[in-house]
């Protein structure tokens, strides 16, 4: 028995099989939502830091100009990275309900595809995947720019 013979619609235990067999994909898109408000969060206060540098911008002979424009790099990198890490976790999340509603049109217009949705659904945790990893690179460029200066941590 295959996986296209076990999800048979004409039955109500069928029915219950593929609404039971949807959830995961159904649950790992609550939990990509969550990582994408946290992403959005994460992208919004860092636009939010560049602005403010901008409206402060020095001329460039005053002396916390280098600074300021070394910080704008950093910012401007992060936004990108955090950007594409939104990008692959709202692809994932399409794929994601793309396989869901696949799976029930199949069933119900007699189709089998499931190797297609497997792959789709493989494709969907590479994208998590990958979106996962940006973020922990925009984390550690965020840490890594951190720099609390040694007078204000009034070192003896």
């Amino acid at each position: 028995m295959d996986f296209d013979d076990f999800l048979h619609v004409s039955s109500l235990s069928g029915l219950t099989k593929l609404i039971q067999l949807s959830l995961g994909p159904v649950f790992l898109l609550s939990a990509i939502g969550t990582i994408l408000n946290m992403l959005t969060g994460r992208l919004s206060r860092v636009v939010d830091r560049a602005r403010y540098i901008e409206e402060n911008f020095t001329p460039r002979d005053h002396p916390d100009h280098p600074m300021q424009v070394r910080e704008l790099r950093l910012l401007d990198r992060r936004i990108k990275i955090v950007n594409d890490a939104i990008f692959l976790c709202t692809a994932s999340a399409v794929i994601l309900c793309t396989v869901v509603a696949a799976m029930f049109l199949a069933r119900l217009a007699g189709f089998g595809f499931a190797r297609t949705l497997a792959m789709c659904f493989a494709l969907a945790l590479l994208l998590l995947i990958a979106g996962l990893v940006l973020f922990l690179v925009e984390i550690r460029v965020a840490v890594t720019a951190i720099r609390v200066r040694d007078e204000l941590l009034e070192r003896r």
